[in-house]
């Protein structure tokens, strides 16, 4: 009890003293115009792109000085630094102490980010502390600085930047027009958000600053450091697409790990690299899930802030100086979509350029953007500091008539809705004059009229502007220029070992696939049930070698058609991922092509064995080794031809309805004509059979099961093979090719 009281007596003290410290310091700071000056908050305008962390300082020091909000500033320090001496005098015995103390730091920490604006009219600007923001379990504890290696400055520029789509009918062609004129900049150390209504461009714009779209419908200027695009921004630009594309079997730390192996320079060593994973699985906070499956439609896995965090970890891995995001806060909760902007703020504090989308930003997201381009049918509606944003429109005559989140203000105005929104008079005075026209009471303008209004005030007062400020050129070194300007392509690793860490990649991700119990039951009572058919078949007697012609057939034709169907899919389905992974420069398609189809060789033939185990031997067939080897290497030629085959037409046509239907068609003529049902074919299309896998499995067959034995089971001669065994080699590697080279023609984005 006497220990508890020299405790509270002891912290109170402690207390009053700081509480006589900061009011001192307050009134210094007051009577001081110099330090008063030194600590004001520094615009980009008058001091260029500061480091957020510089303004969280500058804020702070600022605080004391301000009669309108200097004592809600140092009750606000002097609870958190009356908590702290608490916990230093009771030595943290006590865990409910350490959660309220945990909590009064985080929110002493988030109370000061955010942009800088004039002291005066912080409380206006900002009428929503980050201390309201509740605890995010799943987030774990986050590093506060994200990759301070030095990185290359990217000044992006893109002026009266225009878009077209070009829709062919059935007789006519005609353009749509998706953007008209956007102009805007973003400096490192910025976060620059484009928003606007569903349908307005913003994805469009988003893929056209990143370099992902066809430079010949694409107008206008886009320059980085006052360069144009080159394929070596490549390796300095980070995409975070708006579907998470993830491969749902793999681990978070799996997927981290293989895309810095992947990404990261040449000159890191592997552990260097897989050292940069595990550095950003703590800097996301992910590593209480880190080895816990992503997870899928059918797959469960982590939580969808934690899948978003993910993908962001997967380009930030790079350390890149230029990231883009395609609606990063879609589909999650308020509060996970405020960690996941907080992320990008920490992220451009280390110098990096931040363009993202954003549907409906909520009003605390919404104050932690930097700039702001507003977009409504592809126009630029706004384009400027996104804190001025509301005092723009309120010069045009536009302002809310209630409280209203400035976002959902903005987003109602891009659309046209102007409900509880005041109406300049200039639009009054047209909608006077279209009533009189039309003989109509409507007072309140179209969408299109309000449309049309904005644009035109954008252009007039705040277009030309930009414009000129566009036209300065950038103050940098000759040398930094020209870095961007380079035309070669960095790669993170040699082909061989891109190869091998695909391969690795592709058994990891298909193994659940593979053995999954739907796919070894299928086999195994397929081939119970064959073996129970064919019971100890007689194949001494000719009626019994004709019974084991059949079945011999049925393997032909089972380990044909099952191949093909499997590996229809292989394409189609990761298409988005090659599409993403290519687009960055992850990877050669050559390297991507040889792994994907070696590494399902090991995982397709295991089935196999365990198929002819069975059939094999309670069928009877001819006990002998050399035979039954010999059947199964005939099978595994069977797999591996008719999975050449699924791949031309998978990677060929990339639908799969139309290639499942191409594939059946193909299947059936290959089975027919296999020699089985029909031994004499006319000559006019005696030519498929020659195609068909089936005829040439079939033949090897009978030629290893009854080489010896006359007379010949169907007429087929019993020679060595070869030429059938050259005729699926041949189908192999030529199956092969094409699937490659429909790759290679696939219209993947730029620089595929």
């Amino acid at each position: 009890m006497e220990k508890s009281m020299n405790s509270t007596t002891l912290a109170r003290t402690k207390s009053e003293q700081l509480v006589i410290e900061t009011q001192a310091a307050a009134t210094q700071t007051s009577k001081s115009p110099t330090m008063q000056n030194e600590d004001a908050p520094i615009t980009s305008e008058s001091m260029g792109t500061l480091s957020r962390k510089s303004s969280q300082r500058m804020v702070v020091g600022a605080s004391p000085g301000r009669s309108s909000g200097g004592n809600k500033n140092n009750s606000h320090i002097r609870k958190a630094r009356s908590a702290q001496v608490k916990l230093d005098v009771e030595e943290l015995s006590n865990g409910a102490a350490l959660s309220r103390a945990s909590s009064a730091s985080l929110g002493l920490s988030f109370s000061f980010t955010g942009f800088t604006v004039p002291p005066d009219e912080i409380t206006d600007s900002k009428p929503f502390s980050d201390d309201d923001i509740p605890e995010d379990i799943e987030a774990g504890t986050c590093k506060p600085k994200f990759q301070t290696e030095p990185t290359l400055p990217i000044y992006l520029k893109f002026s009266d930047v225009t878009y077209k789509v070009i829709t062919k009918g059935m007789t006519t062609s005609e353009e749509r027009d998706i953007l008209n004129g956007i102009t805007g900049a973003v400096s490192p150390g910025e976060v620059l958000a484009l928003m606007g209504p569903s349908g307005s461009g913003k994805t469009t714009l988003l893929n056209l600053l990143g370099g992902r779209l066809i430079q010949s419908t694409v107008g206008g200027s886009v320059t980085y450091n006052d360069q144009p695009y080159s394929k070596f921004l490549k390796s300095k630009i980070g995409f975070v697409t708006q579907d998470d594309v993830l491969f749902p079997h793999l681990t978070v730390k799996e997927t981290l790990t293989y895309t810095a192996r992947l990404r990261l320079s040449k000159a890191l060593s592997r552990q260097q690299k897989e050292k940069r994973a595990i550095d950003v699985i703590y800097e996301l906070g992910l590593e209480r899930c880190q080895d816990t499956m992503i997870g899928g439609s059918f797959v469960r896995g982590v939580s969808g802030g934690e899948r978003k965090r993910v993908c962001i970890g997967n380009e930030i891995i790079i350390n890149p100086s230029l990231l883009f995001l395609d609606e990063p806060t879609s589909g999650l909760d308020s509060t996970t979509a405020l960690r996941t902007v907080q992320t990008l703020q920490n992220i451009a504090e280390a110098g990096k350029t931040v363009i993202t989308t954003i549907h409906q930003p909520s009003s605390r997201l919404f104050h932690k953007f930097d700039k702001l381009v507003l977009l409504g049918k592809g126009s630029s509606l706004y384009f400027g500091r996104a804190s001025e944003a509301m005092a723009y429109f309120s010069s045009i005559g536009c302002s809310p008539l209630i409280a209203m989140n400035p976002a959902e203000f903005l987003l109602d105005l891009a659309n046209g809705n102007i409900n509880d929104i005041s109406v300049p008079s200039e639009l009054e005075d047209k909608v006077q004059m279209g009533n009189s026209e039309t003989e109509t009471r409507n007072e309140k303008p179209p969408p299109a009229v309000v449309h049309e209004y904005l644009v035109e005030a954008y252009e007039s007062r705040v277009a030309e502007n930009e414009k000129k400020k566009l036209m300065t050129p950038l103050p940098l070194d000759d040398e930094i220029k020209l870095k961007v300007f380079s035309s070669k392509r960095e790669w993170g690793a040699s082909w061989w070992q891109q190869y091998c860490i695909l391969f690795c990649r592709g058994i990891k991700e298909r193994r659940h696939d593979y053995f999954s119990w739907l796919r070894i039951t299928q086999v195994l009572s397929t081939a119970i049930i064959l073996g129970l058919l064919w019971w100890q078949s007689d194949s001494k007697s000719t009626r019994g070698r004709q019974d084991q012609a059949g079945l011999l057939f049925f393997i032909a034709v089972f380990w044909g058609f099952f191949p093909v169907f499997t590996a229809i899919f292989t394409f189609p389905q990761e298409r988005a991922m090659l599409s993403k992974e290519r687009a960055a420069d992850m990877y050669r398609l050559s390297a991507y092509f040889l792994a994907r189809t070696t590494s399902d060789l090991p995982l397709d033939l295991i089935l196999p064995v365990l198929f002819l185990l069975v059939v094999y031997f309670m069928a009877g067939l001819r006990l002998s080794a050399g035979r039954f080897f010999l059947s199964m290497l005939t099978v595994f030629l069977c797999i591996i031809a008719a999975q050449g085959l699924g791949l031309a037409i998978g990677a060929t046509l990339m639908d799969l309805k139309r290639a499942t239907t191409l594939a059946s068609v193909t299947v059936m003529t290959f089975m027919l004509a296999g020699g089985y049902f029909v031994k004499k074919v006319p000559v006019f299309i005696s030519w498929i059979r020659y195609m068909s896998f089936n005829y040439h499995i079939y033949k090897l067959l009978l030629k290893v099961q009854y080489q010896d034995i006359t007379p010949p089971v169907n007429g087929i001669k019993t020679d060595n093979g070869l030429w059938e065994v050259g005729a699926l080699v041949a189908m192999i590697f030529g199956y092969r090719v094409l699937a490659y080279l429909s790759l290679r023609r696939m219209q993947l984005h730029r620089g595929a």
